[in-house]
């Protein structure tokens, strides 16, 4: 009887011991996501690394910088959305990336290639303690998405996934040699802000037909902590927007509502879907939204 109490009590300290890690593991990913948050000072740089084909021209490297401001817009339970808003040149703002993290999340969808993306759900045995991260572009159309788990180990916080995407807006007008970046996405925290390092692949994808490597990317881009005050623009901008694209999204939800491909047309009247999004004096936003979107989903 003694021994069966001591097997018991040995067996509840265990499940506990395995509850309260998982506990604080958890808070340990959410505080990791939302120290992503802030104004930053931004570095961009990439660089070509490998060519598989001896007479490839290497392209030129790119750098860039900005101040960037993000800030959570959704927090709940196993559900952290990041509005990344840009200021560039003289104060200049852009709506940029938005990140959404969600936990054990069975949905996830995938780039294939020429603006189409596949939607599907993950095994649960694959997704017991991940986040999945799934990156949206500038008009909140999909780009990328991926599903690992948060390392907290020796100092360091970190999460890293490949995913295919489509090409960056940096050579999307510039490069038709390549149709599909296989990103390898790296987010760490460090003591001065996070660091979203990548290894990429450019990749030419045709149907029936195995994927050609073109050339291989380094990309170090680097969020250095400053005074949220530098971004008061930017904060002030999402204020007075934020409802609109709160209305965008809720026509995203309804598309992104499926299991299967979504095809969106590239351009309409030779311009992409962000620049039909903008809003028009004298229209109803409502209507308008609704029109670009019937234009642009073809599937």
């Amino acid at each position: 009887m003694i021994m069966n109490d001591l097997k018991y009590f040995f067996a509840y300290l265990l499940i506990t011991g395995f509850v309260f890690a998982q506990g604080k593991k958890y808070k340990e990913d959410v505080e990791a996501i939302k120290s992503m948050c802030g104004c930053y000072e931004v570095s961009f740089k990439y660089t070509e690394t490998f060519a598989p084909e001896v007479d490839y021209e290497k392209a030129y490297d790119y750098t860039s910088g900005a101040l960037e401001w993000a800030e959570v817009i959704i927090d709940k339970k196993g559900e952290i959305s990041i509005q990344h808003i840009l200021l560039v040149g003289e104060g200049r703002v852009i709506k940029h990336w938005r990140q959404d993290w969600t936990y054990e999340d069975p949905t996830t969808f995938a780039f294939h290639k020429n603006n189409q993306w596949n939607f599907f759900e993950q095994e649960k045995k694959d997704i017991k303690g991940t986040w999945t991260q799934k990156v949206y572009q500038v008009d909140d159309s999909p780009r990328y998405a991926g599903t690992a788990t948060w390392i907290h180990y020796d100092g360091k916080h970190f999460w890293e996934s490949d995913n295919d995407s489509p090409l960056p807006r940096r050579e999307y007008t510039k490069r038709d040699d390549y149709n599909v970046m296989r990103r390898g996405n790296r987010h760490e925290i460090t003591n001065f802000g996070w660091v979203h390092e990548q290894d990429n692949k450019k990749i030419l994808r045709t149907d029936g037909v195995e994927d050609v490597l073109i050339a291989e990317e380094k990309g170090f881009n680097t969020y250095t902590k400053v005074d949220d005050e530098k971004c008061k623009k930017a904060k002030e901008w999402w204020q007075a927007n934020e409802a609109y694209w709160e209305m965008v999204n809720k026509k995203w939800d309804e598309v992104y509502d499926r299991k299967g491909s979504l095809k969106l047309a590239k351009t309409v009247d030779d311009k992409p879907m962000f620049m039909h999004l903008i809003p028009k004096e004298g229209v109803e936003n409502e209507n308008h939204v609704q029109k670009v979107f019937s234009e642009f989903v073809i599937e």
